[in-house]
């Protein structure tokens, strides 16, 4: 799994729901959130939040907000004070107390970030300036690219699709200034302002770097010129789903042949790799295309190409003008008018560096054995009812089934934070510019990274850190992990929350979800070990086949803001999980002794309040340019979406309900999507 992916694959934040009359006991927040005056049948989305959205704006300096963000709230104060606490503790050079301390002071040191500018990158830049060869931009291009300036084309290690067992060097498109090819070439009214936004980010960008209006003007449009060749190169959304066809393994030879103007083995050195034969490609077409234009742009373009490259991935560590620059153009994407709080940001940015490290400190804090044992329990109960729902399909074959049951079986479930913590002893942090230490961080990942390859796999190692709000399927380990972080509470004990509230939020949304990921358009297409390989019956492939065209219509249908469509393509996978991970949570709710009792709570009973815990995990609200791009650029539909349209598929929610033919939700019985 890649580290940049940061979808929300699930929001887990639990309240207390006591039956007791006493004088402090807090309101049932799923009764008291909702809006009485929507049809559950209508909007269950609305319903179900309308109250808190219609009384909590959307923050000025944040694109959205929801019970994801309240969730964060808390961590990130726990986080500044970890931060605080290894200032004042003054830790021994080279530990972990000392990295932390000195990296957050050197982030909030904006006197001296302002007075130094541009000048932390002055190394950088005369790196540029020495360029007059096609290899000189790939030596420069291999630097910036462990720094963690994003350039050219994506490099990462991962484990090769068809041989979990082996780390594999894999190639990706990339190199674009905005999210995707699509903001290139899509011509609707906003993402031409977000093109036109662009460009003017670019113009400010290089009257920074200096020149005359014409030079600066020649400069920006060179820049966007070959962007548009570059994306016009790279595949859309949608297309980079089929793990076959983005999967193209070939010798470095067969890579020099496909691109003869890139010297491989020269940038293969360079980014640190040794002894690596085979690379897996997955657009060779974009390759091909940025070989030719190595070739025909002038190479000082390609000079100004990374200049601004530098500058743009670099200006959240830089000063106040260079972040500006970025932010105004942010907004376009996002419709923050403010900038969020500097502490935040630059816990993000540690975030991002040394996580892992903030981790050890965070789960000795707030996270107990209690929990774990909790939730590690409730991933079983859905492994048992995942099975259960296996064994009664009707359009699967015995012999898909029993592989289906190995699969399953084998899904490794991670919970809370890893068993083994990583080394950062080699790393170097000190209290220098904060650009730096980003970029010394880059280069420890980066190097950490490479020398995976030709290394057994490592199939404890996790890909996020204890306190992110996140979850995650790894197909190549077969595996789940449950961060600390997508259980925190605000203000609560996990201990005190209702089993029909815990089931609809944790092991529907999350638990139920990130497995049902081992089984979706994608995840099924990999074995019990991770592999690539198709160990489907070919009718049984084609059932599932005419099963996803199903959910797929179904999200093309939604039009979550202005005239564009969701990509049901695009979102499938996602798509499916939230179906799944429903299904899966009320057939483990069943079993459960809160169920079978059936008594209400706040007038709700036991399944309505799964339905109301579940739509409380997505209670969000985007603005509509956030709104926009996540349609745009995002594998996950928006979160009124992934509430609204699962729902609509399943039985139980019509009862529990009374949905009837006429409601805004409601589908006929062969309009329902049915797949697991």
């Amino acid at each position: 799994m890649k580290k940049a992916i940061f979808i929300i694959t699930a929001c887990i934040c639990m309240y207390a729901c006591k039956t007791q009359s006493a004088k402090n006991v807090p309101p049932d927040i799923l009764t008291s959130d909702i809006d009485s005056s929507i049809k559950p049948g209508d909007d269950f989305f609305m319903y179900a939040n309308g109250g808190w959205i219609k009384h909590t704006p959307i923050p000025e300096a944040e694109s959205g907000w929801g019970i994801g963000n309240l969730v964060m709230e808390e961590n990130y104060t726990r986080l500044k004070k970890i931060n605080e606490d290894a200032i004042a503790a003054k830790g021994a050079d080279g530990t972990i107390t000392q990295k932390i301390g000195d990296f957050w002071q050197s982030a909030m040191d904006t006197v001296s970030i302002n007075k130094a500018g541009l000048s932390p990158l002055q190394n950088s830049m005369d790196m540029i300036s020495s360029i007059t060869t096609t290899n000189d931009l790939l030596v420069v291009g291999a630097a910036f690219q462990t720094k963690g300036i994003s350039c050219f084309f994506n490099k990462y290690v991962a484990q090769d699709d068809k041989n979990s067992e082996a780390m594999a060097f894999k190639l990706d498109q990339g190199g674009l200034g905005m999210p995707n090819r699509d903001y290139y070439f899509n011509t609707d009214a906003r993402t031409t302002a977000v093109r036109d936004a662009y460009k003017v980010y670019l113009l400010k960008t290089f009257k920074q770097l200096g020149g005359d209006d014409a030079t600066v003007a020649k400069n920006a449009n060179a820049v966007f010129i070959l962007e548009i060749k570059l994306a016009k190169a790279s595949r859309k959304l949608a297309d980079l789903r089929d793990p076959y066809k983005n999967y193209n393994k070939m010798a470095v030879e067969g890579l020099s042949k496909l691109s003869p103007n890139i010297d491989w083995p020269l940038f293969i050195k360079n980014v640190g790799a040794t002894k690596l034969d085979t690379v897996i490609v997955g657009q060779p077409e974009f390759y091909a295309t940025l070989d030719n234009e190595l070739k025909a742009t002038p190479i000082d373009d390609w000079k100004n190409y990374l200049r601004f490259r530098l500058v743009a991935s670099s200006a959240a560590y830089l000063d106040s003008t260079t972040y500006n620059n970025n932010f105004n153009y942010q907004k376009s994407l996002t419709g923050a008018t403010q900038q969020r709080p500097r502490w935040k940001r630059v816990l993000d940015a540690e975030e991002n560096a040394i996580g892992e490290a903030l981790g050890q400190l965070f789960v000795k804090e707030y996270f107990d054995e209690t929990a774990k044992k909790r939730y590690s329990g409730l991933v079983e109960n859905i492994r048992t009812a995942y099975k259960e729902r296996i064994e009664k399909l009707t359009w699967m074959s015995d012999s898909t089934k029993q592989k289906a049951y190995h699969k399953l079986a084998a899904i490794t479930k991670k919970v809370g934070y890893p068993e083994k913590w990583k080394d950062f002893s080699t790393l170097k942090i000190d209290k220098g510019p904060y650009v730096l230490n980003v970029q010394r961080a880059s280069e420890w990942w980066s190097h950490y990274d490479i020398n995976k390859v030709g290394k057994p796999v490592d199939r404890t190692e996790w890909n996020m850190t204890p306190q992110t709000y996140n979850a995650y399927y790894n197909p190549s380990n077969n595996e789940i992990v449950l961060p600390a972080g997508i259980f925190s509470v605000p203000g609560m004990k996990d201990a005190n929350i209702d089993d029909a509230f815990v089931y609809g939020y944790a092991a529907a949304s999350t638990i139920g979800h990130e497995i049902t990921h081992g089984f979706d358009d994608q995840g099924r297409q990999y074995d019990e070990a991770g592999n690539l390989k198709d160990w489907w019956n070919k009718k049984d492939a084609d059932q599932f086949g005419k099963r996803t065209k199903n959910i797929i219509q179904q999200f093309n249908e939604m039009m979550p803001v202005d005239t564009l469509h969701i990509n049901g393509s695009a979102t499938q996978g996602e798509n499916i999980a939230d179906l799944g991970g429903l299904l899966l949570g009320i057939d483990a709710f069943k079993k459960t002794a809160t169920y079978k009792k059936g008594d209400k709570l706040n007038g709700f009973t036991p399944m309505q309040r799964y339905f109301l815990g579940y739509s409380y995990g997505w209670m969000y609200q985007e603005k509509k340019e956030r709104l926009a791009s996540q349609v745009m650029t995002d594998v996950h539909a928006p979160a009124k979406e992934r509430v609204n349209g699962p729902l609509a598929n399943i039985p139980e929610f019509y009862e529990a309900f009374g949905i009837k033919p006429g409601d805004k939700m409601y589908r006929a019985d062969s309009l329902r999507v049915n797949i697991w």
